[in-house]
């Protein structure tokens, strides 16, 4: 009977695609971006910063997929629910939270807020109010890396919504031209603000954007961490080998509303709880307590490890100074012998 047991127990482990260190990253980071935003949402209803907020809940596998599937030297550039991004590529949340609040210490400055997430040191280049803006953007951040003759690429995230911007088959077709080395991801969560895909388009499978073109693309499964890194995976290999730019329909749910005003009239509590079903964290977590990885004082201890880190960020940004006045005149473009026309 022990015997039995035992191999029963064997045949009901999970076989995973990614080593151990692999899963409870990605599920540390996750968390982190889940609890993050979770705060963030509540701070917002409390008024502790205003403006425009959009919750990555739900995501969160594209993210934690991404970051761990690229090079050190690659590019990222995303819209305006951009939260997550910094957080996947090692940014400390505090600086996050710092700019939310509009405070001097914030990754750009306290002057971007919730939609400008920006970090030199680790190549986020941003994220962007226009919609579809980034688009063009990220080619051109491509194109700086072709012509410098370097091997990274730029990853150039985008709503499905962003994709009826006529600035995207612009760039679809340039980024053919000259093959740069360009991923362009949509992170299709099957509503532009609260209109549908299907009352959108005639083509609702997004993947075929790039046809035209002759852009090779895939649709991926968003709500899973491990088809997300091996799709960019892919991608970033076609890009590295000079072969030119890939399009990835990457197919993911937000649970909460498009921004915090959002009723969500649009959409049914049952789609909601159907997608909820797949929650990409909940997968990640059921493969690393398959095999054992991790017991239920192990997730506590994530919980908390994770819990404390956000009440950490709350408080770095409560503490911090606002941005003094001088700030107004730091990080605008001027040109000393520009032809100034006086009156």
């Amino acid at each position: 009977m022990a015997v039995a047991t035992k191999k029963s127990k064997k045949e009901n482990k999970s076989e995973p695609s990614f080593p151990k260190a692999q899963y409870l990253k990605w599920y540390e980071d996750m968390l982190m971006m889940r609890r993050f935003e979770e705060a963030c949402g509540n701070l917002y209803l409390q008024q502790k910063f205003g403006g425009f907020c959009h919750l990555y809940i739900g995501q969160e596998a594209v993210a934690a997929g991404f970051a761990s599937a690229i090079q050190k030297g690659d590019k990222i550039i995303t819209a305006y629910r951009d939260h997550a991004h910094p957080i996947a590529l090692g940014m400390d949340p505090i600086y996050v939270m710092a700019e939310l609040y509009g405070k001097a210490t914030g990754c750009s400055k306290g002057k971007g807020g919730s939609m400008h997430m920006f970090d030199k040191e680790l190549n986020m280049m941003g994220g962007h109010g226009i919609v579809g803006a980034q688009i063009p953007m990220g080619a051109g951040i491509a194109f700086a890396e072709k012509y410098n003759g370097t091997s990274n690429v730029c990853l150039t995230f985008m709503g499905d919504g962003a994709v009826r911007q006529g600035a995207l088959h612009e760039t679809f077709n340039m980024a053919m031209l000259w093959k740069l080395p360009a991923i362009f991801i949509v992170e299709n969560n099957n509503y532009a603000m609260g209109t549908s895909v299907e009352r959108t388009t005639n083509v609702t499978d997004l993947s075929k954007l790039g046809l035209s073109y002759d852009m090779p693309s895939m649709s991926v499964d968003g709500m899973r961490v491990e088809a997300v890194h091996e799709a960019i995976s892919l991608a970033a290999e076609h890009c590295r080998a000079g072969k030119g730019p890939y399009l990835l329909d990457i197919r993911t749910y937000r649970y909460k509303g498009h921004s915090m005003s959002d009723p969500q009239k649009y959409r049914t509590k049952e789609e909601v709880n159907d997608y909820k079903e797949k929650d990409p964290i909940a997968q990640v977590l059921d493969v690393i307590m398959k095999n054992d990885w991790l017991d239920e004082k192990g997730v506590e201890k994530a919980e908390a490890k994770v819990k404390a880190k956000v009440d950490e960020s709350i408080e770095f940004a409560e503490n911090s100074p606002l941005p003094g006045l001088e700030e107004l005149y730091n990080d605008v473009y001027s040109q000393e012998d520009y032809p100034y026309i006086m009156d």
